[in-house]
């Protein structure tokens, strides 16, 4: 398993920004796929954003396209999530998440490693 730990959350007003990093340790990073997901108490986790190991592929959830940006940089083993134009819907518990593979994914049960998460509040 790959160990996930995120950082950059916190609170914003609507509109504003936050970058999110995760950084993985643990296996040869531009090998792995990853993801951020979010999740708000008492719903499903939900697909946000993912990326190749290469990082040539990249999804983006519709929900948040043209305001999210997937990146990483494989020399820092970091993957990062830029938000602007941030809405209050956008609150969440995000999660990092890594897969065995170099792919892409847009299912949660397509990943086996999980960062603890970090959480994101946007008031209006």
């Amino acid at each position: 398993q790959v160990h996930l730990v995120e950082s950059g959350g916190g609170l914003v007003q609507a509109g504003g920004s936050l970058r999110l990093s995760c950084t993985a340790s643990g296996r040869t990073f531009s090998r792995i796929g990853m993801g951020w997901f979010r999740q708000v108490p008492g719903k499903e986790r939900d697909f946000v954003a993912t990326i190749s190991g290469s990082g040539g592929s990249i999804n983006v959830a519709e929900s948040v396209r043209g305001r999210f940006t997937i990146s990483r940089d494989n020399g820092k083993n970091t993957l990062y999530l830029q938000m602007r134009s941030l809405k209050p819907e956008d609150t969440a518990v995000y999660y990092c998440a890594a897969r065995r593979n170099a792919f892409n994914a847009v299912d949660p049960a397509d990943y086996d490693s999980w960062g603890q998460g970090t959480q994101v509040t946007v008031s209006s």
